[in-house]
């Protein structure tokens, strides 16, 4: 079962910026075929990493949401960002594997 978060504008700050844990935030559009590529591996990796990573979900094409993306300078997609004490520590840019984009994480969380 997923434990994927779908962000908001509204949830944004508090389960990203203000997360005690690290959080992976995919941002996406469901007309992005990558994306929806990659959306099994990341149910996959919330489930793995359960209590490690908080995996979440940032739909791009949703009007409220455009100030978040330009903060954050998304021009293509899939792109996923890493924060971790609020910061964005690490980003990724691009359909991955499952164990590539785990041991990615697990690489820039050391």
């Amino acid at each position: 079962m997923s434990k994927v978060l779908e962000l908001t504008s509204e949830n944004f700050e508090q389960e990203v910026t203000k997360s005690e844990l690290p959080t992976l935030v995919d941002f996406w559009a469901p007309w992005c075929a990558p994306c929806r590529m990659m959306a099994p591996i990341l149910d996959e990796l919330s489930t793995d990493m359960d209590g490690k990573v908080k995996i979440s979900k940032f739909d791009v094409e949703n009007p409220a949401h455009q100030p978040i993306a330009a903060q954050y300078g998304i021009q293509s997609i899939p792109n996923m960002k890493l924060f971790k004490g609020g910061q964005m520590i690490k980003d990724f840019i691009g359909l991955r594997s499952k164990e590539q984009l785990a041991q990615e994480i697990e690489e820039a969380l050391k």
